[in-house]
Order: C-alpha cells, then sequence, then structure tokens
C-alpha cells in the first residue's frame, strides 16, 4: 500500500465511522456491522448528525457567497445529497471541490461525486487525513493553493486520539493555506449531553472505533492561529450568518469558521 493511499478493498467485517454516520442520516450504504453500532448509540445521535450536515450546508453556501470557489473536504464520507459540491457551485457554478476520505465504499462513490457543474470542476482523493502531504499533493491537481481555500474537517477529528496528534495534523494542513483561506470545522462534544457520554462512547468502543469527544476547551485549540468569524465557536444549531439561530437546541458538535490571516 502506498503512503498515504489507504487499502481500497470494503471490509465488511469492520464498521467504520463513514458508514455509521450514513446510517444516522438515513442512508442505505452501510453494512450490518455498522447498523450495530449506530443502534447502540444514544437516539439523540441521529437529530445531532443532522444538525451538523446542516451546518456544513450553511458555512458552505455563506463562503462560496463571499467568493471563496476552492474547496477541500476531507473526511467527506458517503455523498447525500446534496454534497458540499452541489451547494456551493448552486452559488458559484465554477466553484472547484476536492474530497478525500479513507473508506473504501467512498471510493466506489467517486464516480457521482464527480459529477460537477460544467464550469467548475469536482474531484475525488482516496486518503487518510493522517498522511496530510499526500491529500495537498494530490489536491493541487485540481486547487490552486496560491488563492484562498475552504478546508473542511466535518465530524472528523474526533475520530483521532491525541495520541494521533489531531492539532497537529490540522496545522499542517491549514499551513498550506494562503492568506483568506478558512477552516470549516465540527467537533464531537459530550458538553451538552452529559448523560449520554458513556452510552455514546461504548457503542463505538465495542465496533472497535477511536472515538475522542472533546470538551470546548478541547476544540477552541484547532482554531489556534485563526480569526474565527462570527459566531465563533458554537454548537451546530447556533452557527447562523444571514439569520438569527432557531429556537435554542442541545448539540453534540461544537463548530467554528476561521480565516487564516
Amino acid at each position: 500500500m502506498t503512503a498515504g493511499i489507504p487499502d481500497s478493498s470494503v471490509d465488511t467485517s469492520k464498521p467504520h465511522p463513514a458508514r455509521v454516520y450514513d446510517w444516522l442520516l438515513g442512508g442505505k450504504d452501510n453494512y450490518p456491522v455498522d447498523q450495530e453500532v449506530a443502534e447502540k448509540l444514544p437516539a439523540e445521535a441521529r437529530a445531532n448528525a443532522a444538525r451538523n450536515r446542516a451546518f456544513m450546508h450553511r458555512a458552505s453556501a455563506w463562503l462560496a457567497r463571499q467568493g471563496v470557489d476552492q474547496f477541500l473536504d476531507i473526511g467527506t464520507g458517503i455523498p447525500t445529497a446534496p454534497n458540499l459540491h452541489q451547494i456551493v457551485q448552486s452559488v458559484d457554478p465554477g466553484a472547484r471541490v476536492v474530497y478525500a476520505d479513507n473508506d473504501p465504499i467512498v471510493l466506489r462513490h467517486a464516480e457521482a461525486l464527480l459529477v460537477s457543474s460544467p464550469e467548475g470542476a469536482t474531484d475525488y482523493i482516496h486518503a487518510d487525513v493522517r498522511h496530510p502531504e499526500a491529500i495537498l499533493e494530490r489536491a493541487a491537481g485540481v486547487i490552486d493553493f496560491t488563492r484562498p481555500v475552504a478546508l473542511s474537517l466535518i465530524a472528523l477529528m474526533h475520530f483521532l486520539p491525541d495520541d494521533q496528534d489531531p492539532y497537529g495534523l490540522t496545522r499542517r494542513l491549514v499551513g498550506a493555506l494562503p492568506a483568506g483561506s478558512y477552516l470549516v470545522l465540527s467537533h464531537g462534544t459530550a458538553d451538552q449531553h452529559p448523560e449520554l457520554k458513556q452510552e455514546t462512547e461504548s457503542a463505538y468502543r465495542k465496533g472497535a472505533i477511536s472515538l475522542r469527544m472533546r470538551t470546548r476547551e478541547e476544540v477552541e485549540p484547532f482554531f489556534a492561529g485563526l480569526e474565527l468569524v462570527e459566531p465563533g465557536l458554537v454548537t451546530a444549531p447556533e452557527w447562523y450568518q444571514e439569520e438569527p439561530a432557531p429556537v435554542y437546541e442541545r448539540s453534540g458538535f461544537y463548530v467554528g469558521v476561521a480565516r487564516v490571516p
């Protein structure tokens, strides 16, 4: 296996976070082993997944309206319409989008991901966030890293334990972006659902999936050196730009959008 390029064979004997998330969103591209993990999660997990995805939609559309026309989405997961490229290309048909994920089943859906607007471009990289240089090198075939890029790390970094240096990986990716770029990040937390923490961690642990939910104070360092845009680091339902947030809802995700100075 080439460094940075994961095995492309689908192992249906082991659950994968992307396929568990697909189940939570009501998708069909998962296996009994993934369903077994998902069904052990608290009932609130489905609502939290939907709130997180809605944040991705709002943030991506807002960035496209600010003139950002290049997006690198790592840990994209199984495509569920509308996906990021559909959101941003509806605002700017010329937008260029590169997806990256390490789940082989996502590779099988790459053809669907590649359906871009005629004016824009969409590409897919089968790669792992733990090899950021490989992702950046291959993404450079579509993305011009001398111009602003929006880097999306949505519901990804909580699957990296501390000993895999999620903060350092994020800094290496952000460090490759020019001024005026953005980091869009969401991260799982139990701050607002402390009573569900043990149940959630147990479900993933039984599926041999690492899960490191983090507190607000532990999520803040992902944005070190960046300029958080309003409303700052908040929960997923609270991140709104062009209209006020709806009635308060508890959330299992902290989210933020920050500019590279």
